[in-house]
Formats: structure tokens, sequence, C-alpha cells
């Protein structure tokens, strides 16, 4: 994630926003006046976002002061001042809103990552938590880097790093060992997805290196990893996982666990920003 793709991002933003100006503020604010303002997190979580939320209000002026009090990836209670700015009172309030889109969204998936992370680190395994590319269109990087805060680690930015061959592929290719067959890309992982034993056989024998357990139930999902872990192959648990659960999937030895909710479903952290 470079300066200049987050200096894009937000002057798309800040354009989507403000349109033709922040009529509201330019009524009621003189041009000349100053203040000071606090970021609030007003819920306990994990914050992410704030280089972020800085970039905003340093593009609408540059002269605004942006102290964070936090790093990304702190776990913060209810109440704790994360950032203090200073400066032109008109930029502070047309970049509250916009900032605090970030802000919250990026806090909001790096807190739900935290909580899965505590779930699968209670039976003492090494299994990873991954991300998928279940993200919102254009945000991809930042929410990325969310679940990195929240102790996730990143899988597959996109299409181009990594072979993931899905269940459609395997119905157009006619069946896992037919889509493995295809495969010719060495020193890439290859990694497939299975929904019965009888396909993570074929999987195995296809050379797969690592075998996706989609969907799986926890006796099916041991006899799974059983097999793959002979054939000193990695397993990954993806489908239907959530905080109630990923603690006994994690229990059943599978080396990664993928979970979409982290990016498509996480709610936003409650974050606000007081003049004071």
């Amino acid at each position: 994630m470079t300066n200049n793709f987050v200096t894009e991002l937000v002057r798309l933003a800040l354009i989507e926003d403000i349109g033709s100006g922040d009529i509201t503020t330019e009524a009621i604010v003189p041009s000349a006046s100053r203040s000071k303002a606090i970021i609030l997190a007003k819920s306990d979580g994990v914050i992410a976002g704030l280089p972020i939320a800085k970039t905003v209000f340093q593009q609408l002026n540059s002269k605004i002061k942006f102290t964070a009090k936090v790093k990304d990836g702190a776990q913060v209670k209810k109440g704790k001042v994360i950032a203090i700015l200073e400066g032109p009172t008109r930029a502070i309030l047309t970049g509250e809103r916009v900032a605090l889109n970030f802000l919250q969204r990026l806090s909001g998936i790096a807190t739900l990552t935290s909580k899965f992370k505590t779930q699968i680190s209670k039976p003492k395994t090494n299994v990873k938590l991954l991300d998928t590319r279940k993200t919102t269109p254009g945000l991809r990087l930042l929410e990325k880097y969310a679940v990195a805060c929240g102790g996730g680690t990143n899988h597959r930015l996109g299409l181009y790093d990594a072979i993931l061959i899905k269940d459609n592929h395997i119905v157009v290719a006619g069946g896992v060992r037919e889509a493995l067959e295809q495969m010719t890309n060495e020193g890439i992982t290859i990694e497939i997805e299975t929904r019965t034993l009888k396909e993570v056989k074929d999987a195995i024998s296809g050379k797969a290196d690592r075998i996706l357990l989609d969907n799986m139930n926890l006796v099916k999902m041991k006899q799974a990893v059983k097999l793959c872990r002979a054939a000193k192959i990695e397993t990954e648990a993806s489908g239907g996982i959530n905080l109630n659960n990923v603690t006994a999937i994690a229990k059943t030895g599978v080396n990664f666990i993928s979970v979409g909710a982290l990016t498509h479903s996480s709610p936003a952290l409650d974050i606000s920003l007081e003049i004071i």
C-alpha cells in the first residue's frame, strides 16, 4: 500500500462527500476560525486507519496538526482519545465524516479479526487466520491492512498472486484430478477446494500443495486433516466459520482458517470526533 494509493483514494472520497462545497460549514464557520478536536473511541476495539484519517485532514488543509495518541493495531478501551487535531475549523469539520468512515470501517475489521484470533489461540495451535477476496471494491488493500492490524494474515491480494482452484473451476475441468492436471505453474503454491473426502483423496493424488476443506463438519474435517497430514499437504478450513465454532475448527489440526466475514461482515467500530 503506497502513499500515492492512499492519497488518491482519499482524494476520491473527499470529492464524493464535498462535491461543490461544504455549504453548512461555509455558512456557519468563519474562514479564520481555528479549533482543537479529539477523535474518541466510543467502544472497546482495535484501531486501524489513523494514517488514512491524517491524510484526509491534511489534504483539506496542510496547516492541520494531527497527533495520533495510539498506533494502528492498538487495543483501546471505550473513552480512549486516539488522536488530537488542531487547525482551521472548516477543514476539521469538512473532513470529519470521511476520516471517520475510514477509521470506523478499518477499526471494525481489525476488531473482529482480533476476536477471531483470540478464539483460535485458545487451543494453543499454530493455525493461521486468513482473510479472503471478499472485500469492498477499491478498498481491498486498506481492508487487508486492517486484518493485519488485528492479528490476521493476508491471503491472495488478487487473482494474480496465488492459485486457488474453486468449485466452478472443477466443474469446468471435469473434476478435481482433471483440474490439477492443467496446472503447470512451477514455483507457485497450488490450492484446491474440496467438499468431500473423495475429493480430498483426489487432490492428494493430484499433488495439490494445499487443500481447502469447504463447509465440512468437524468429523469429516478431522478425517481430511489426517489424510492430508500423512501426505504432508497443508489444509485450510473455510465456509460457515464464525466466532462460535472457530475454536473447535482450530482443534481439528488444520493449518489455516480463512474467514470472509473479517472484511465483508465486520461492524464498524464506534468512533467520534468532538470539538473541545
